[in-house]
């Protein structure tokens, strides 16, 4: 197999320009919209969303390489590295790791990308890794290969460069990441096709033994960033966790070829989506705030607590609904108790019934 980084025209990528241009404009009008929205919200609004999409972000990156992390370690993380207190101890080492490394390249995404930084990233993503050069390009003489399956029968998906190659390969990507930067030599306009290509060529270059993959989409949302002139609250992650295959196939199938056409509009349908689920975040938080505004004079500490606790599920919703019994629980309260207050937040319709029951009734806000 010949993969892109052997073929002659290596990293000149080339793509079909009105394949993509309706998908284009789409991305690039959806990120405007909901940059205008960000900018139109209280402070603690934006905040709040941006802290909701890095969550996620964190999460579901570690979720892509298989490491499940605690959302409450993830949490205050964030919010630590945003300064927010009170600052809270985080015993979750690889928690606090991802989550260092996300709002740092946030609050640093005007700055060229450089070596030291990629190697400071990889040295908090891996410190604790065992047998890994860290914090280094990699160093090791055997192929450096993407498989799956068993021992014994294994497909190998992709082969990056050796390692010897990694120092000029690596200086060529910087180099070319700075140069389309805006108002740089090889300026890239379009934010989502520097990203794409960003994600892509890093990828394929595949520098560090470990990693390579959390750091290939920070990339991408530092290049996206970048273009745009402004932070890009976006979590990848999260959409290409939900398909996780069909981005390793449409990966595989980029490696293949320096035509990219197909890569290009896989990504921007990635990114289409990554947007619009941060819209859905700043829908529900603006939702959330006109939710107490409306009902704040209505409720007792009780419910006040409560509906507190189901919105911080965010938008996909408290799982299975509230009823009774997890009222008690949250609230610390008889089961009388919770009945009662069940019963009057929906007769304010500030609930409504999710299913009906007997025990079985749960309900949901009514937003």
């Amino acid at each position: 197999m010949v993969y892109n980084w052997q073929l002659k025209d290596w990293p000149d990528f080339s793509y079909n320009s009105s394949a993509i241009e309706d998908l284009l404009l789409d991305a690039i009008t959806k990120i405007s919209l909901l940059t205008g929205g960000l900018n139109e919200v209280t402070e603690e609004n934006k905040l709040e969303t941006v802290i909701r999409v890095m969550i996620s972000e964190a999460l579901k990156s570690s979720a892509i390489e298989g490491e499940n992390l605690s959302e409450e370690a993830v949490y205050s993380s964030v919010r630590n590295h945003f300064g927010i207190k009170p600052r809270v101890k985080v015993q979750d080492r690889s928690a606090e790791a991802i989550s260092e490394i996300i709002v740092d390249a946030y609050k640093t995404y005007e700055e060229p990308l450089s070596k030291k930084q990629l190697n400071h990233w990889h040295s908090i993503l891996c410190a604790d890794a065992k047998s890994i050069v860290v914090g280094s390009y990699r160093k090791h003489k055997e192929a450096m290969q993407v498989i799956s399956g068993y021992v014994g029968k294994t497909k190998v998906h992709f082969e990056a460069p050796p390692s010897s190659a990694l120092a000029n390969e690596m200086k060529n990507f910087i180099t070319w990441f700075n140069a389309t930067a805006p108002g740089k030599a090889q300026e890239i306009k379009a934010a989502p096709l520097r990203a794409a290509i960003a994600h892509l060529y890093f990828e394929s270059i595949h520098p560090y033994e470990d990693g390579n993959g959390r750091l290939g989409r920070i990339i991408a949302e530092k290049a996206l960033s970048q273009t745009m002139g402004f932070p890009i609250a976006i979590s990848l992650s999260q959409e290409i966790e939900a398909k996780k295959k069909l981005y390793y196939q449409a990966l595989e199938q980029a490696q293949k070829s320096n035509e990219i056409t197909e890569w290009l509009v896989y990504f921007l349908n990635l990114l289409i989506s990554a947007v619009e689920t941060t819209q859905k975040i700043l829908n529900f938080i603006l939702s959330k705030s006109k939710f107490f505004e409306r009902h704040q004079d209505q409720l007792n500490p009780r419910q006040v607590k409560v509906i507190k606790r189901m919105f911080e599920e965010g938008p996909g919703g408290f799982k299975g609904g509230m009823n009774a019994s997890k009222y008690m629980k949250i609230s610390k309260c008889s089961k009388a108790t919770a009945t009662r207050d069940l019963a009057d937040l929906l007769t304010q319709k500030v609930f409504k019934k999710l299913e009906a029951g007997g025990r079985s009734t749960s309900y949901v806000l009514s937003l």
